[in-house]
């Protein structure tokens, strides 16, 4: 907690191509299979853009095949 605290980075938020969102420190690379979401700012700032956009923790593929098999 007290790493938190005294962080003093700036970190963006990412997300994957499954619609899953994490953040990243905002001067490394971005690791393969991510891409930044457009946001970047505290870690705090970060986190909490995250929970209001991502709403619904299920990947998208799981999503898709859901609503598919609802629809039949």
């Amino acid at each position: 907690m007290a790493e938190e605290q005294d962080d003093n980075q700036v970190y963006r938020v990412v997300v994957n191509d499954e619609e899953q969102y994490s953040i990243w420190q905002a001067d490394r690379e971005l690791p393969a299979g991510w891409h930044a979401e457009g946001i970047e700012g505290t870690r705090a700032e970060c986190l909490a853009h995250i929970g209001q956009v991502w709403t619904d923790m299920r990947p998208r593929s799981l999503r898709l095949r859901m609503e598919q098999a609802a629809a039949k």
